[in-house]
């Protein structure tokens, strides 16, 4: 089957995800960059920032309220969160039928748009056009934890640690490798955004995120308590078989190290231990915060909503350009 291209904006383009996903878009067989806006670098050439581009495109500085405007297939959101509404309000005035998936977390709680996490989410999609990408934390720890559902009993304590790319460009301590050097930083240790999102979609979790030196990547160390005993190798061959279709998820028998899965798409899952009584599994798992917890998601549901095979453009085992 033939398709034809497909023109795809991007509105935040400066950020770290923006430049994953203009590598993505750009080597995609079926996409084509439409824009890409940031304020801060208006009129400078793309390629002289993101490197693996090899086009002529220059970043813009667009209205919120004129992006309808750009006629494109489809608008990606990689603002920070509580920005979406006045662009999804600008396209929606003059350009209502283009897809548009909003990286930040405004609308994972509304039932209007579809939640796309592919590997959980995939059957429920049918043609929906407003997308929301999940968060990267909430990635890795519905992945985690999926395969055991219906065997959990309780909440799930989530342990997460994040490089500090998760912390976004604008400055702080949570991204300031002088703060960071030598150092593990706890923050927001209840009611974090990624707690609620896990605990709306999939089941209860308790989550005590950190941030650490290393700039990209992320891992979770999920406490699993169980109606029944479970041994290490039965929960291996569950999660195998769980994921055997999936070939963005990786079950490994030794928990991942984070910095294996950098500038990689898919997830390792594994680490499986289990207490005494066989009622306690713990599960880690890791993955590139800024691709498979962002840009390459985000890829998988734009093949999705345009008909492509879900990882088409996404290369899987191998490290992803500069």
């Amino acid at each position: 089957m033939k398709h034809e291209s497909k023109s795809i904006g991007i509105v935040g383009a400066r950020g770290y995800v923006g430049a994953e996903l203009i590598k993505l878009i750009a080597a995609h067989p079926g996409f084509d960059l439409g824009f890409v806006t940031s304020r801060e670098l208006d009129g400078q050439r793309v390629a002289d920032h993101v490197h693996a581009y090899q086009g002529e495109m220059r970043y813009s500085d667009i209205e919120h309220a004129a992006l309808g405007q750009q006629k494109v297939d489809a608008y990606v959101l990689a603002l920070p969160n509580g920005t979406a509404a006045a662009c999804v309000a600008g396209i929606e005035a003059a350009n209502p039928d283009a897809v548009i998936l909003d990286l930040s977390a405004d609308y994972r709680f509304d039932d209007g748009w579809f939640y796309g996490l592919p590997e959980l989410t995939r059957a429920s999609y049918a043609g929906q056009r407003r997308i929301s990408n999940p968060g990267c934390y909430a990635t890795a720890m519905q992945l985690a934890i999926a395969p055991m559902c219906d065997a959990i009993v309780g909440p799930v304590q989530c342990f997460g640690v994040s490089g500090y790319s998760g912390a976004g460009t604008s400055r702080s301590d949570k991204n300031d490798p002088n703060a960071l050097r030598d150092n593990l930083i706890p923050y927001a240790s209840t009611d974090h955004l990624h707690e609620r999102e896990v605990t709306r979609y999939l089941l209860p979790v308790e989550f005590m995120p950190h941030v650490a030196p290393h700039f990209r990547g992320l891992t979770i160390t999920a406490n699993l308590h169980l109606e029944s005993a479970i041994t290490p190798a039965a929960a291996h061959l569950r999660y195998q078989q769980h994921y055997a279709n999936e070939p963005l998820v990786s079950v490994v028998e030794h928990a991942p190290w984070v910095s294996r899965l950098a500038n990689r798409h898919h997830v390792d899952i594994g680490g499986f231990a289990v207490s005494a009584d066989g009622k306690r599994l713990v599960v880690v798992s890791a993955l590139d915060n800024l691709l498979k917890g962002a840009a390459t998601q985000a890829l998988q549901n734009f093949n999705l909503a345009f008909g492509y095979p879900e990882i088409t453009g996404i290369p899987v085992g191998t490290v992803q350009g500069r």
